[in-house]
Formats: C-alpha cells, sequence, structure tokens
C-alpha cells in the first residue's frame, strides 16, 4: 500500500500515484459518470457490524441479531498547510469531501488545485486516512484556521450570512430545470442509497442532469459533507460551475445547502422535505430554482426564479 495516497491534477500521474491497494483509492468509470474519475479514496470502512436485541411488546426475550451501523469519524481538512475544518463524516471519497469543502467555503477563490493527499506529514496511516491536505501551491488566499469540529448536522452553523455571499457569488441564470424532472428525480435518488438500505443512518446527494439523468450520487451521515463530495467530484473533473444540473438531496433544505448549490453553480435545489425560511430567502437572492416535498412524483415550489 501507498505509504500517501495522493491526487495529482496531471492525469500522467495518476495512474502511478494511485499504486497499491485498489479498495484504497482508485481511478475508474462508471455509468453516467464524468470522465475525469475519482471514483473512491477511502481505507476506511463506511459500516461495521454490532449485536443489536429487538424488543417489543409482545415479544420482549428475543435474542441478539446483527446489524449494520453507519461509521462516523473526524477528518481534518487542510488547505496549503492549514487546518480549514475538522468535520464528522462517513469515510469514502475524502478527497472529494475536501476539495468540495475548500471549493463551497470560498477558500480556493478560483485557483486550481494540483494535489491532494492523505498525509500532511508522516503516512496516511500514522492518522488512520482521518486528514487530508489539498494544495494549490500556495495561489490560494491563506485560509483563516477553523479550530472547531463541524458535527455531521451542521457544517455552516452561522459562520457567513447572506450578504456574505452575495459578495463573492453572482446571481444563477439561464434555463430553469423542468419541474417534473426535478419532481422525479428523488426516486432516482433513492434508487441508489445503498448505505441508507444497510444502516438507515445517512443522506444522500445527488446530480440530476438537464436531460433527467442522475448523473452522481453520494452518501454521507452528514448531508452537507453528501453535497461537498459531489461539488469536489465536479471540481476534480473541471466540470464545475454545474451548469443546467439540479442538486437532488434526500432530506430538508437548509441554508448550509442552498448555499453550496450556488456556489456550485447549480441551476436547481430539490428536496424530499420542507426548505427553512432562511433558505428560501437565500434562494431567492441566489436566483436558484428551489423545491422541497418531493415525493411520488409531486412538490411544491418556493423560489421560481423569473
Amino acid at each position: 500500500m501507498a505509504e500517501c495516497p495522493t491526487w495529482t491534477s496531471d492525469p500522467s500521474d495518476r495512474s502511478e500515484t494511485f499504486s497499491g491497494d485498489p479498495g484504497l483509492c482508485c481511478f475508474g468509470g462508471q455509468p453516467g459518470s464524468l470522465p475525469s474519475t475519482l471514483v473512491a479514496v477511502s481505507a476506511r470502512k463506511r459500516s461495521e457490524q454490532r449485536l443489536v436485541r429487538p424488543w417489543s411488546f409482545a415479544d420482549p426475550d428475543r435474542g441478539r441479531r446483527p446489524q449494520a451501523l453507519a461509521t462516523e469519524e473526524p477528518l481534518a481538512i487542510e488547505l496549503d498547510g492549514v487546518r480549514v475544518a475538522t468535520t464528522m463524516r462517513t469515510p469514502g471519497h475524502d478527497f472529494e469531501l475536501a476539495v468540495g469543502y475548500c471549493e463551497n467555503e470560498g477558500l480556493l477563490a478560483g485557483n486550481q488545485v494540483v494535489e491532494v493527499k492523505y498525509c500532511a506529514n508522516g503516512s496516511a496511516v500514522e492518522s488512520s486516512f482521518n486528514v487530508v491536505s489539498v494544495s494549490t501551491g500556495g495561489t490560494a488566499p491563506v485560509p483563516t484556521p477553523r479550530l472547531a469540529t463541524t458535527t455531521s448536522s451542521c457544517g455552516f452553523c452561522g459562520t457567513e450570512d447572506i450578504e456574505l455571499l452575495a459578495s463573492r457569488l453572482e446571481p444563477l441564470s439561464g434555463e430553469l430545470v423542468d419541474w417534473a424532472l426535478l419532481a422525479r428525480a428523488p426516486e432516482q435518488l433513492r434508487q441508489h442509497q445503498t448505505l441508507f438500505d444497510a444502516t438507515g443512518a445517512v443522506h444522500a446527494a445527488g446530480v440530476l442532469e438537464p436531460d433527467g439523468e442522475m448523473l452522481l450520487v453520494r452518501e454521507d451521515v452528514g448531508r452537507h459533507n453528501a453535497v461537498d463530495k459531489l461539488s469536489g467530484r465536479l471540481l476534480l473533473d473541471d466540470a464545475l460551475p454545474a451548469t443546467g444540473r439540479a442538486l437532488v438531496v434526500s432530506g430538508r433544505a437548509s441554508f448550509e445547502l442552498v448555499h453550496k448549490a450556488w456556489a456550485s453553480g447549480f441551476r436547481a435545489l430539490v428536496a424530499v422535505s420542507a426548505p427553512t425560511a432562511l433558505a428560501v430567502e437565500t434562494a431567492e437572492r441566489a436566483g436558484l430554482q428551489l423545491a422541497g416535498f418531493a415525493r411520488d412524483g409531486t412538490l411544491e415550489i418556493y423560489v421560481q426564479p423569473a
């Protein structure tokens, strides 16, 4: 196994850089995927088996049985040698998560990612594959360290507001995504939620093409992490901004998810549950299509840009 699995911006280097255990990190295509193919990057399991004892009034003495539990571990994210976040996440697609976080928080400021690796100092094994370093070669602005841990339920946690987002992001424009496609999207997303099927404990986010094809799906204990993984994948494949595409999420549409959809250039955001009032206000400012309660081929439209 490689001492420090690494992604570089030079495609000619990637096959050699990702030598070793194919289960650790690999490149390769998948149906409907983008061409540059960072498929999975993690040596950690996404779930683990534990014995549980079902209980009910009718049968209080049932025996124990195995159950899969979603893994939740900290991931420290560093940009050009500065630790910018520690988030609780489901291992898997960690490089995408780190890159997507840096992009959606505005830390890259348009500068190219030239390298992503598991170990800033020492080997990846020593850090238990829980530290990812993103490098722009020092071209990005020097980031401000963020010492607080981001929980799996909230990544943004009030560190920015709508005005700050509007100061660095242009309003979205272009042809709207067909509402009929958005109404069907959560059912398509549900077909790819394999970790949820096994554990019942993770969120999902997907990228919907303008023609209604589900291009990419990620799952994570944190809904913001699932979205950052999508954004990171698109960025590494030179496919941001996500013009004309829709972001589909399995839970509610929070302010934070609207912020990330706007930062990545998605035209629309559709959620299985409701948006918050602040999410609606932010989507209006962004010019982002926003729909909620998308179930059984129906949805509620909250923001329909002119």
